[in-house]
């Protein structure tokens, strides 16, 4: 078993006649971290509510580890049990009294024995740096706090599939480059990740692959660098390309840097070549 997502054919419009989704044909392996790229109203969010059930295609179909959804109650069950989905607005997702209620819910609402329940919850929020406010109101965390919280919601269940939907939008540096950290957490585990990001920096240096929607349709995917030097690709969905890959661009066409050497995927690699070639 390879995949852990297969989409097929999948169409979806709204009431207001919004073509959210046109055809989208698509297989997510096991373990790979996968960044998804594109304008607001491209159809990214449409298509990871389709992939935990919360929206049902009117045409194709999803299947989760090579079996088609089962839109009964028990069917939607289990597909939560193995897809996982954080919100871009964790107040979309939040609701219980406390913290550690929070992040309680899922699991014990899965079956789970309290007393394990309880373990598993002491766990993630030991892990996510969440203890210090655990039995703190969910409506009094920053937004930092909340997004920790909402995405212990979804690891304390073990999920196979994490679906994270521009997880740092709002939040400053530092809280940032905590959600990030805990992504990188996760993919180490060898939990596959699809993270929505209009980042291009991050996309570059994290992702296996990066999948580019526009106006309901994949209009491209591919590695980070392939993507990210497709200037054509890049102006019509009005990407950007990350700086580190602009300056070497510049730096190699000024004879500044040998031909041929392989695109870097961060400033520290871009750094290392300029001091090779300064030695």
């Amino acid at each position: 078993m390879e995949s852990i997502v297969i989409a097929e054919d999948l169409h979806y419009t709204y009431e207001d006649g919004t073509e959210a989704l046109r055809g989208i044909d698509l297989k997510i392996k096991f373990g790979e971290k996968v960044a998804v790229m594109g304008a607001n109203g491209s159809g990214k969010s449409t298509f990871f509510l389709h992939l935990n059930g919360l929206l049902k295609p009117q045409k194709g179909r999803v299947l989760i580890d090579e079996e088609a959804i089962d839109y009964s109650r028990k069917g939607l069950l289990n597909v939560r049990k193995k897809v996982g989905f954080v919100f871009q607005n964790p107040d979309d997702q939040l609701f219980s009294a406390s913290v550690k209620q929070e992040i309680s819910f899922g699991v014990l609402n899965l079956g789970m024995s309290e007393k394990e329940a309880e373990r598993r919850v002491e766990d993630i929020m030991r892990e996510l740096n969440i203890t210090p406010f655990a039995d703190k109101p969910t409506h009094f965390l920053s937004g930092g706090q909340k997004k920790r919280v909402a995405i212990a919601d979804i690891v304390v269940m073990a999920p196979s599939l994490m679906i994270l939907d521009e997880p740092a939008a709002a939040l400053d540096p530092r809280h940032s480059r905590m959600i990030n950290e805990i992504i990188d957490k996760l993919s180490d585990k060898g939990i596959t990740v699809l993270l929505s990001t209009h980042d291009a920096e991050r996309a570059l240096i994290w992702a296996d692959r990066v999948i580019v929607f526009h106006e309901g349709k994949i209009a491209g995917e591919g590695p980070p660098d392939a993507i990210f030097m497709d200037d054509a690709l890049l102006e019509k969905t009005n990407l950007e390309k990350p700086a580190v890959l602009r300056i070497f661009d510049t730096l190699e066409k000024e004879g500044v840097l040998r031909p041929g050497l392989k695109r870097p995927r961060s400033m520290e690699e871009l750094e290392h070549y300029i001091r090779e070639r300064k030695g």
